[in-house]
Order: structure tokens, then sequence, then C-alpha cells
């Protein structure tokens, strides 16, 4: 693996570079490398896999730490990296605010991406109840800067309509999840959820654009996005094993669906 950095405007990106072959990026947000490890090792056997720190989080660092992430930002980030590695263009799996910037770069980057998956995007703006959406939004995020952490989680979970995650074993938290977690409430949690998809661009940009979406995930809010997304691509969501995070959770079961998907045409 290589690991180096890539300085922009505003912001100097950490990124990582596995295996050969293709180039495929592999993007979450807030998820950076560190969640994307397993899956990339696997997928490096037949590809350059590409896997970056969104700005803000990780090893990612921005000049001004107290400056917003948008889907715009994120998106043009991935056009930087993949024009500095150049090996594109390349096929891309975003998940959760990761489709949301993969889905970004691919309307305003179409010649640098010829392949996406959108992995349980959560773009409440696709949705009918939209106004609502917004503002529980504002509700988790507003908590959060009250000092109440546990409660803004709560919240998110119950908007998310998502199960509680794994019990902790009463270890004080990582510093760097503890930043990685207030710049996702503070600075990236508006700005993903209230990106505005260009469908007419998604359409006319070349790319084979796929939504994904966890057969685990009924019922819950991603998977009102999911199908609302790939309603207005004229499409179904592509089912993949697991639930919102399973390429975390069973990367050597996630991985298999992924090269079907990516080789299906």
């Amino acid at each position: 693996m290589k690991n180096d950095t890539l300085r922009v405007a505003d912001a100097t990106l950490y990124y990582e570079l596995r295996g050969s072959g293709p180039l495929l990026v592999l993007v979450g947000a807030p998820m950076g490398t560190r969640f994307l490890a397993p899956l990339a090792d696997l997928l490096a056997a037949d590809h350059t896999v590409l896997t970056t720190d969104p700005r803000g989080i990780g090893a990612s660092i921005l000049d001004d730490p107290e400056s917003d992430s948008s889907a715009a930002q994120r998106g043009d980030d991935l056009a930087r990296l993949i024009e500095h590695v150049d090996a594109g263009p390349a096929a891309v799996f975003g998940t959760s605010g990761g489709a949301v910037s993969a889905l970004a770069l691919t309307q305003r980057h179409p010649g640098l991406v010829h392949t996406v998956i959108a992995h349980e995007p959560p773009i409440n703006d696709v949705l009918e109840d939209r106004e609502e959406r917004h503002a529980a939004v504002e509700d988790i995020i507003a908590t959060y800067e009250s000092g109440d952490v546990p409660g803004a989680w709560k919240k998110f979970l119950v908007n998310a309509g998502a199960p509680p995650p794994p019990q902790q074993d009463g270890a004080p938290p990582d510093p760097q999840q503890v930043a990685d977690e207030r710049h996702w409430f503070r600075h990236e949690m508006r700005g993903t959820t209230q990106f505005r998809p260009d469908v007419a661009a998604l359409r006319s940009s070349g790319a084979r654009i796929v939504i994904g979406l966890g057969e685990e995930s009924a019922g819950q809010l991603l998977d009102r996005t999911s199908h609302a997304m790939a309603a207005l691509l004229g499409e179904l969501p592509a089912p993949f094993p697991g639930g919102h995070i399973a390429f975390v959770l069973d990367p050597a079961g996630f991985a298999p669906r992924l090269r079907e998907v990516l080789r299906s045409q």
C-alpha cells in the first residue's frame, strides 16, 4: 500500500493506493480510509484501489477547521485525486455521504468517471417530506451543539430508523474519533443531506449510475432516499448484502456483490 497527501486550494487530502489494474475509488463520508481498508485490501487483487479521508476527517486537514464540507467540495476533491493518480476514468463506490460525494463528482466532472455505485445516499431533498427531514437534521445538529452528544446520536438513529450500534466496552473515545464526530455534526451533515442532485447532468454524464441499497435497510430512511434517487434516474436500487455498514462488518461477504455489480451492464 502507498499512502500520501495531495494539496488542494483549502486543504491537504490524505489518500491510500493499493493493488493494480483498473482504478476503483472507494469513498465514504464521514467514514474514511480506516473503515474502507479491509474492503480495499480484498478488491486490490484486481483493481488499483484509491481510498481517502474526506476533507476535515482523519488525516485530511482543512486550512480552516471550522469551514463546512459540501458534497460539491468533496466531489471536486475526488476529481483532483483521480487526476493526481493518473489512472482514470474510474469506477467509484460511494457509501452514505460518500455516495453523495460520488454523485457530485459525476455531475461536476463526468469525464473522470465511467461507473458510479451510490450505496444508500442520504439525500433528503429527493423526498416528498424533505422539509420535515431537513428540520430533523437541524434539530440533531442543535442538540449536538448544546453539548448533549448522546442525545444527538439518539435523535440521529431515530430519524434514520436505524438500529442502535453495538454496545461499547466503556473505554474512553479516541480523540480522532471525537474530532471526526464534531466535524460531521457541525460541518458535514447539513451539506450532505441537503445536496440537490442534477438529474439531467447525471443522465448526460455518460457514466453508468447504480443506486445500491442494503437488504437489511428496509423501512429505514435510507431505504426511502435510495428508492427515490433511483426512481429519478429511471432505475430500481441494486440490492447489496447486509445493512448500511455491511462493507465494514463483513467485507468478505460484501466484496463479491460489489464485483458483480461492477461487472454487470
